[in-house]
């Protein structure tokens, strides 16, 4: 293929396209123009021109404050803006579009409403900030949470890292899983996905992140999750040094109900077995000898089988010193039993896995709550055979679900199954990407992105029989059209003969009755593509329903090109006319890629 070249102007752009250093293909920018419905609202609500219903050029209105005002709350649904908002709105569109007459305009002509509309931090698809109450218990919310939240790469040869970490606290995970374990000389603590070829990473490195970033995007509580498998000094003077009046810890052992995430803001909890759980958990002879060794355990799996003793003094001791072999074990003789206490008084949400049938085990003791870990095809088993106990365990104790061991790749599986059951913590690897990650992304944008998203009431009624749906009947979409592919991409990236062919596929991701997948036609040769099209989607179960949208560039000989995809949960969606941005494949916002859609609820 010849050298192509690109040649445009702002009025009056083109593409040129060359083919076999021979043919040049020559293709003119259309301007993206308003669509019939946006020309429909200005007109309704400007003042001059068409509007007030008068026959005058639709074009050649104003809309000012009191006239967008009334645009919000009539056709968005809006109740709650003011013409001081309003104002405000306007301002910034002008701000943005006139830099030299931004002082003599007062109010918005169509483009600059047709603008107002496409500006996705102006005129977002979801609410952008927390209104769901956030004083229940933590049982109540779908908690964002993370897999081997330390992992850079896949499972078996990846580097540990703190970097993972932090993106995931960034991005508003809740949920922080960390593995740990002795360094080779038993003095400190590494982080690493035991037995594998996974490079470690100091834990006090993971812990000073989980410090500095914790409350970066969100001032709710960040949760711990440790899979331990260390000696019982090496423990409790860590997270205490590191995280000093941060670390949250309930006065008694155990709790009857969690407390809510209003309760804990700025706060840090721990979440492992307590010691008591995990020694019996590994062995039942240790009921019946006093001993301080404690062979290693993990919820997920057990990585080795060396003699190493449990989590308990990394959360209770005040210094931290590294001492000789012979001091070290006689402290540890000592400090096994003493420490038990002290650092089971640390924890604020006891783990544990099934000891026998998951069914008996969510029938276990009811004056307390804790959390229990299950691995996906756990829960399919378990929600196959006893879905009722299921909900009815998650109304008050916590339900984590892990990937399951195969998933070598980081991959991940359908969260909807465990969502639909009132499991909290789906977790997930949070370093690639793929379908189910972007249902995960779309799930926590809810609810301001604070990283708790408040479980459906149906879910917490007394009794899986009493449920209440309460549902929207429809949900019709209406895809207008989508710009800002020619900004972020070469004009061949997609195409190197003609410019690109966009279509947009709709899905509904929710309960199976839910479920459905509509297409928009094809745009031929088009960097504005115009569809135009409406599609209307019956929903039974709507609060756990995600509208994910996926727009590709047809490939006649090859796989379709990926050309944006998002993930919105269906409940937090504000009618009218919206500007929808798009992300990569790895979550990332695009910088100026969007949709124009129109939500409405019936």
């Amino acid at each position: 293929m010849g050298k192509e070249k690109k040649t445009e102007s702002h009025s009056n752009g083109s593409y040129n396209y060359k083919m076999f250093k021979c043919f040049n293909r020559k293709f003119k920018i259309n301007e993206v123009q308003p669509t019939n419905d946006v020309r429909d609202a200005f007109c309704k609500f400007s003042v001059g021109g068409g509007g007030g219903g008068g026959d005058g050029d639709r074009s050649s209105g104003v809309m000012g404050a009191e006239q967008l005002c009334s645009f919000l709350d009539d056709h968005h649904v809006h109740s709650v803006t003011t013409v001081a908002e309003a104002q405000r709105l306007i301002d910034e569109v002008i701000r943005r579009r006139h830099h030299v007459t931004r002082f003599t305009r007062h109010g918005l002509d169509l483009d600059d409403f047709f603008n107002f509309l496409f500006y996705d931090d102006l005129n977002p698809p979801i609410k952008s900030h927390v209104h769901q109450d956030m004083t229940a218990p933590l049982s109540h919310y779908f908690i964002y949470t993370g897999h081997n939240s330390y992992l850079t790469g896949n499972q078996l040869s990846s580097d540990c890292s703190e970097v993972p970490v932090i993106k995931a606290l960034q991005r508003g995970v809740r949920v922080i899983e960390l593995d740990l374990w002795p360094n080779y000389t038993g003095t400190d603590i590494n982080v690493l996905h035991g037995r594998t070829l996974t490079t470690p990473v100091p834990l006090i490195k993971c812990l000073k992140s989980i410090r500095d970033y914790a409350f970066s995007s969100s001032p709710y509580p960040v949760i711990i999750t440790l899979e331990d498998h260390l000696t019982a000094h090496l423990q409790a003077k860590m997270a205490t040094k590191i995280f000093g009046q941060m670390l949250y810890y309930p006065e008694s052992d155990s709790l009857e109900e969690f407390p809510s995430p209003a309760s804990l803001l700025h706060r840090i909890i721990i979440s492992t077995k307590p010691p008591k759980e995990y020694l019996e958990s590994r062995n039942p002879l240790v009921k019946q000898k006093d001993s301080s060794n404690v062979t290693p355990s993990s919820e997920e799996e057990t990585p080795g089988t060396e003699e190493i003793q449990t989590l308990e003094s990394m959360l209770s001791c005040d210094d931290y010193e590294t001492k000789s072999d012979s001091d070290q074990q006689e402290e540890e003789e000592e400090a096994s039993e003493e420490q038990k206490p002290v650092y089971k008084r640390l924890i604020t949400i006891h783990a544990g896995k099934p000891k026998g049938s998951v069914k008996e085990e969510m029938k276990g003791a009811v004056d307390k709550v804790r959390r229990l870990s299950l691995s996906e095809q756990e829960l399919d088993r378990t929600c196959s055979s006893n879905s009722q106990d299921v909900v009815r365990f998650t109304q008050k104790n916590l339900l984590r679900i892990y990937p399951k061991g195969t998933r070598i790749n980081s991959s991940n599986y359908k969260p909807l199954i465990g969502w639909t059951h009132g499991a909290q913590m789906i977790a997930f690897n949070m370093q690639g990407y793929g379908k189910s990650l972007w249902m995960m992304h779309g799930m926590f944008r809810a609810n301001g992105g604070c990283g708790y998203v408040k479980k459906p009431n149906f879910l917490m009624k007394k009794g899986f029989h009493e449920e209440v749906f309460n549902p929207r009947k429809k949900l019709p979409v209406k895809v207008y059209m989508g710009d800002g592919w020619r900004l972020d991409f070469s004009h061949t990236h997609f195409d190197a003969y003609s410019p690109p062919d966009f279509y947009t596929k709709i899905f509904i991701v929710g309960v199976p009755a839910d479920n459905a997948k509509r297409k928009t036609k094809i745009i031929e040769d088009n960097w504005y593509p115009i569809w135009d099209e409406e599609f209307s989607f019956p929903l039974t179960v709507p609060e756990l329903a995600l509208l994910r949208i996926e727009v590709r560039e047809y490939d006649m000989s090859e796989k379709d090109d990926f050309g944006g995809q998002t993930c919105l949960p269906v409940s937090e969606l504000r009618p009218g006319i919206r500007s929808v941005p798009l992300y990569d494949k790895k979550g990332e916002k695009m910088k100026s890629v969007r949709l124009l859609m129109r939500f409405i609820f019936e």
